[in-house]
């Protein structure tokens, strides 16, 4: 309070010395002797102008000899009166008022005052309406200061020594507030702050340049010079601030970040490189400092839309928002006022067109603004302002859904949501129907009704008191809800309560799943403690396998094999029946031919079913045999290792066999590969099989969602014996198989996995 009380007593003085006695900011240049106006500003001042070339004579009636400071400024800033000598030898004696100088009057009175009272009741609304926080109180303090230094602009100008004192203190000081400003966010954030932590040291700065302002005042000569040094140091606090939000963006890349960073940059690049820069560096600057100071004007209201979106740094939602609406409003408009320009310009004045445009303009922008809200409202369509919002929530639903218990499922949902929303308290609590108590309830959070709990429907999130209560599940004995403490200080949009809906439905689904698959595994577990050797579904589920295999075997068999048995039959018929005998021979060499090659294909299906060289020679006598077999088929140079297995587990010698068989049938088929390996190695307790190829090779994805190339069928192979399955490959630069067994685990688990 304090502080707004002195900024409503100086500001209204800052106010008044440029108006008292005008700023003028006319340039001078000595000319043999004379003190001649370098530029002329072509503006009448009290019913005279001004004109390059006529010679100043006093200032405020006295003779310009006479002024010290004129010798180093060269700058007539502010004066009540001047006596000038007109080039045709008149003599004018001339009294200026603010109004004489339409544009400085803008630039220094009418729109300072105007900044000046939209600061004052924003920081009244946010002192009076908003939560006192340290967050704030600072935002407060760095308005007010950068609002002290836009209206001092004029006094400063004016050569008022307050005027000069407040603006130089003020430019560092704004400065020291937002750097304290940042560290305290950082620290909001849990981001390492780049800076040391004692920001106080920094308060000196702006004492140091008031400091300097009144040396300068005293001291004209060195007026210029120190004025240099105290926008040097603003300079090197602006890069130092600049620096560390780029920095700390890029190592976080939080959106809070990148949001922060344009409110600091996109004002202050204006007056860093066209006024700042160039003034130091040439004296020269491409623009005044009224006018680069303009741009300053948006830092503290894009901060100030952060408090009044309720959620710090959640101006996004608006901004994001509104550029959807313009861009469609300005192309309509455009056309709209190139079609009235094409068919009744010749009858409508520019005014009136120019009226049309606005008037249209801004009626789409609210129309679009009415049609989101019926939207919402009618058909649960809503603008999302954060990007993909479905994206978002098939993301959130992916990554719950990857747990598989209702504890940890529960978490990660309450985790997902804390997250997305930005709220710390987010927790489920379930409420027992038969005890009429909550059996779960975070310790510390805020209590919860139970005839709230009982009175909540299905789909509904309620706003009550200190907490939104959501809907989640609901069985016989438990009502589950999602509780998302806001303590007041929030407010839940339209687009956020629509995909926290969404993802309740999905997470209700979720909640039953996971608890058959608890029951399963309960029922399995019971299972195994009573030594049962199968379950009546399992029995089912097995047989309903075997018989799917079967089926596919017939089918085989029916469309190769059998058809070339049955084209053997009737080519032996017809020679039964043959009259003449003279080919006969020749027909019967034939069909001796295609019996044989019937017979290799049936073999070779047997030795695929059940590989007969496993049970007489052994594993290495099988796969040796296999590898001949493929070598005398493919195109590709195979090289291979095959160490000797000690397995007390038979089983895996036939699983090792078809993962053989599989991959480099898939060389064969796919690979289009020049040079394939295929290695089995000894572990210690099991064994490993390494497969390369330098084929075509895929995407991972495609192949595993179209089920393709046996890699799923090969994944539940090794999986089925807890083992490891790791593939590797991407389009023209080939694939990489990488499978590990170990004996003494025949659980079936999710172990096995692609990576």
């Amino acid at each position: 309070m304090l502080a707004i009380s002195v900024y409503v007593l100086l500001g209204f003085y800052l106010l008044y010395v440029p108006y008292s006695k005008p700023y003028l900011g006319i340039d001078l240049i000595e000319e043999n002797g004379n003190w001649v106006i370098e530029h002329s500003h072509d503006q009448l001042v009290d019913g005279q102008k001004i004109s390059a070339g006529d010679i100043v004579l006093k200032v405020d009636n006295v003779q310009i000899d006479d002024i010290s400071y004129i010798k180093y400024d060269f700058t007539i800033r502010a004066a009540n009166s001047l006596t000038i000598l007109k080039s045709n030898g008149e003599k004018i004696h001339i009294t200026p008022t603010g109004l004489d100088f339409t544009e400085r009057f803008y630039y220094i009175l009418l729109i300072p005052a105007c900044y000046y009272f939209l600061t004052l009741f924003v920081v009244c609304y946010l002192h009076y309406k908003q939560k006192n926080t340290s967050l704030l109180r600072l935002l407060i303090l760095f308005m007010l200061t950068v609002s002290m230094a836009y209206v001092s602009i004029g006094a400063s100008g004016s050569l008022d020594i307050v005027g000069i004192m407040v603006n130089r203190g003020s430019m560092l000081l704004c400065l020291v507030l937002l750097l304290h400003f940042l560290r305290n966010y950082y620290s909001f954030l849990n981001a390492n702050w780049l800076l040391f932590n004692n920001i106080k040291l920094f308060y000196l700065l702006p004492i140091f340049a008031m400091l300097l302002s009144y040396i300068g005042i005293i001291n004209n000569n060195l007026h210029n010079l120190l004025s240099y040094v105290v926008l040097g140091v603003f300079l090197v606090l602006l890069i130092l601030i600049l620096i560390i939000l780029l920095f700390s963006y890029f190592k976080f890349k939080s959106p809070q970040l990148k949001i922060l960073l344009n409110s600091v940059m996109i004002p202050f690049l204006p007056f860093l490189f066209l006024y700042a820069l160039p003034n130091i560096l040439f004296h020269h600057p491409v623009l005044s400092a009224e006018i680069s100071a303009l741009f300053l004007l948006f830092i503290p209201f894009s901060f100030i839309f952060t408090q009044l979106a309720e959620r710090l740094f959640d101006i996004e939602y608006h901004i994001t928002r509104l550029r959807y609406y313009v861009i469609f409003s300005v192309i309509f408009t455009a056309w709209f006022t190139f079609g009235l320009y094409w068919i009744a310009g010749k009858f409508l004045t520019m005014t009136i067109m120019s009226g049309v445009s606005l008037f249209t303009f801004l009626s789409l922008i609210v129309l679009f603004y009415i049609k989101e809200k019926v939207d919402y409202r009618k058909r649960k369509i809503l603008f999302s302002t954060k990007g993909d919002y479905i994206h978002q929530l098939y993301t959130a639903v992916d990554r719950i859904g990857k747990t598989i218990k209702l504890d940890e499922l529960l978490e990660k949902f309450a985790q997902e949501v804390s997250l997305h929303l930005e709220l710390e308290h987010v927790f489920v609590l379930t409420y027992d129907y038969d005890t009429n108590q909550f059996t779960s309830m975070v310790e510390g959070k805020i209590p919860i009704n139970p005839m709230l709990m009982e009175d909540l429907k299905l789909g509904e999130i309620r706003k009550i008191d200190k907490v939104y209560l959501a809907f989640l599940h609901q069985d016989a004995h438990y009502k589950r809800a999602l509780v998302l403490g806001h303590n007041n200080s929030i407010h839940l949009k339209d687009e956020e309560l629509l995909w926290l809906e969404l993802l309740l439905l999905y997470v209700n689904n979720f909640i039953e799943n996971t608890k058959m698959v608890e029951e399963l595994l309960e029922e399995l577990k019971h299972m195994k403690q009573a030594d049962e050797s199968q379950l009546p579904w399992l029995n089912k589920l097995l047989w309903l396998r075997f018989e799917e295999e079967k089926y596919q075997l017939a089918q085989e068999l029916h469309d190769t094999n059998l058809q070339e048995q049955l084209h053997i039959a009737r080519e032996v018929d017809v020679l039964i029946n043959a009259k003449d005998t003279t080919e006969i021979q020749q027909k019967l060499v034939k069909i001796h031919t295609q019996m044989v090659s019937s017979l290799h294909d049936l073999r070779a299906y047997c030795e695929n079913l059940k590989p007969p060289l496993l049970d007489t020679l052994g594993l290495n006598a099988a796969l040796e045999k296999l590898i001949r077999k493929v070598t005398e088929r493919a195109n590709f140079l195979l090289i291979y290792t095959i160490d000797r297995l000690y397995l007390e587990d038979e089983r895996m010698n036939l699983m090792i066999y078809r993962l053989f068989q599989e991959l480099l049938n898939n060389a064969l088929k796919h690979s289009y590969a020049t040079t394939v390996e295929i290695h089995l190695k000894e572990m210690d307790n099991g064994f490993e099989v390494i497969y390369k190829d330098d084929g075509v090779g895929c995407n991972v994805n495609d192949i595993i969602v179209a089920d393709s190339m046996g890699i799923r069928g090969m994944q539940e192979r090794v999986k089925a014996f807890d083992g490891q399955f790791y593939i590797d490959t991407q389009v023209n630069e080939g694939m990489s198989i990488r499978i590990t067994v170990k004996e003494g685990s025949d659980t079936l688990d999710n172990n096995a996995h692609s990576g």
